[in-house]
């Protein structure tokens, strides 16, 4: 008797709903640029009117936009395209973050140093004298702080982002702000370590002196010995890292 066989089929693809094909054509138009970021959107009856489609599914489309954050409604004004500073973008990838419950510090260490060895190189090539001084006077402050490690952290974390503020590039900023709470709490734990606060200040200046000097490459290889050291130290404190590290092992 010959075996029956159990017959393949595709899954069937589910359409997206009405107020999700609105939600995207929305979004796009935003993106596109055809409607700005702190425009006022027509009412929902026209937006019915335009799109074809009743205004229940407007408000289903508008209610998933607001859930984002793209579209705001303001009692008796309507509907606007929410303006979204940089604070906010920072504060959604750090919400994000924060609900990885498998993130571990190997995954930022090795977006950080992305990040932080290009802030350096390009610091180095557009630096002001007055962010010079301003990166001069966080590590003269850091280094009388070796007796707190809390206010130490703090200095540390404002170092790195004057560096990034060098760069004329504000997301290069943004990018630190997003993983910037959990490298606070790294630096928590790292800094408590007998004599490396001292270290930090000296590595800070280190990099700082390359940077004053407009050595690009300098600049990018004493932050990438900065970062490495870092991560050393987090593997010797008995911390898993996860992930590749600066040096790519």
């Amino acid at each position: 008797m010959s075996e029956t066989r159990t017959p393949q089929f595709a899954q069937v693809m589910r359409e997206p709903r009405l107020s999700d094909k609105v939600a995207d054509m929305l979004l796009q138009s935003i993106t596109a640029g055809d409607v700005k970021l702190g425009d006022r959107l027509p009412s929902e009856r026209v937006l019915g009117e335009q799109f074809g489609v009743s205004r229940t599914v407007i408000r289903e489309a508008v209610r998933a936009l607001v859930a984002k954050g793209v579209i705001e409604v303001r009692t008796g004004s309507g509907l606007w395209v929410a303006a979204v500073n940089a604070a906010a973008v920072a504060e959604s990838m750090k919400l994000f973050l924060h609900g990885q419950a498998g993130m571990d510090y190997g995954t930022i260490h090795e977006v950080r140093a992305m990040i932080e060895i290009q802030v350096a190189g390009r610091a180095a090539e557009r630096c002001t004298v007055e962010e010079i001084a301003r990166m001069q006077e966080i590590c003269d402050r850091m280094a009388t702080e070796s007796g707190d490690v809390a206010a130490a952290s703090h200095s540390d974390v404002a170092f790195h982002r004057a560096l990034a503020e060098a760069t004329g590039n504000e997301l290069y900023a943004i990018m630190l702000d997003s993983i910037g709470d959990i490298l606070l709490e790294v630096r928590r734990e790292t800094l408590g370590v007998p004599g490396r606060i001292a270290q930090g200040v000296q590595a800070h200046r280190a990099i700082l002196a390359r940077v004053e000097a407009h050595d690009v490459e300098g600049a990018r290889t004493e932050m990438m010995a900065h970062l490495s050291d870092s991560e050393r130290i987090w593997r010797d404190l008995g911390y898993v890292v996860g992930a590749a590290d600066v040096d790519g092992r």
